[in-house]
């Protein structure tokens, strides 16, 4: 559903303004999962898209980016993280066949779970049965891998196109933190971004978290990021 949609705004999520395929730096090798993406979040080919990859590999914000991708075309797009399956019942899966673009993130976390296996066999199933609507569906490992007990949902997630995402170069993640930091107006000199990636955990989620913490000391102090700035800010 689009970002102002009712039931959108009733669940306990949101879409990241900033998080789109403009923003998303692809390391090598994901090129074809972004433009299949791309293609399914337009309605242009493939009905359903497996994306799989460790916790901060950037499935999410692939996710996000399809949803965001789909709104701007303006087709009905709604996201749901599964990570917060127990607090929501299966029973909100329940006519979203009838959208242009489900996205589900992080399914593994309904693993041994029947009735909420059950629901997403069947979500699977109502999906296929209609021509305008495409399912991306996501998770930390490939299908028949996960701890899924019902054997017909791991069949139906391998029925399209299943692709992991493959990990970022330090080269990569350097020049993604340089995109991420050009967006927000802010120049990260490349000795920085390697002192970041030198001092911090190198996931891009936590590079990125850091650096929106640095944008906003450098604008209430009114300095660039410099090494001695930097080492300032986060006490390093």
């Amino acid at each position: 559903m689009t970002q102002d949609s009712p039931l959108q705004l009733s669940l306990p999520v949101y879409l990241p303004d900033d998080e789109t395929f403009e923003s998303y730096y692809p390391a090598s090798g994901n090129d074809e999962l972004i433009q299949n993406l791309q293609a399914c979040a337009s309605g242009q080919v493939q009905k359903a898209i497996y994306v799989w990859g460790p916790v901060k590999s950037g499935r999410t914000h692939l996710l996000h980016a399809a949803c965001a991708y789909a709104n701007e075309r303006e087709r009905q797009s709604f996201y749901l993280p599964l990570s917060i399956h127990a607090s929501i019942s299966p029973a909100l899966l329940e006519g979203l066949e009838d959208l242009d673009l489900v996205c589900i993130d992080d399914v593994q976390a309904i693993a041994g779970h029947p009735l909420w296996e059950e629901a997403i066999f069947d979500l699977y199933n109502r999906v296929a049965e209609k021509k305008h609507t495409s399912l991306i569906v996501s998770a930390t490992q490939a299908a028949k891998e996960a701890d899924f007990v019902l054997p017909d949902l791991v069949s139906r997630m391998q029925w399209g196109l299943s692709y992991q995402v493959q990990p970022m170069e330090d080269s990569e993640k350097l020049a993604a933190l340089q995109r991420r930091a050009a967006m927000r107006g802010l120049q990260l000199p490349e000795d920085v971004g390697r002192f970041l990636m030198a001092r911090l955990a190198r996931d891009l989620r936590t590079l990125f978290d850091v650096l929106d913490r640095l944008d906003k000391a450098s604008l209430v102090h009114q300095r660039k990021l410099t090494i001695p700035f930097v080492k300032e800010v986060l006490r390093l």
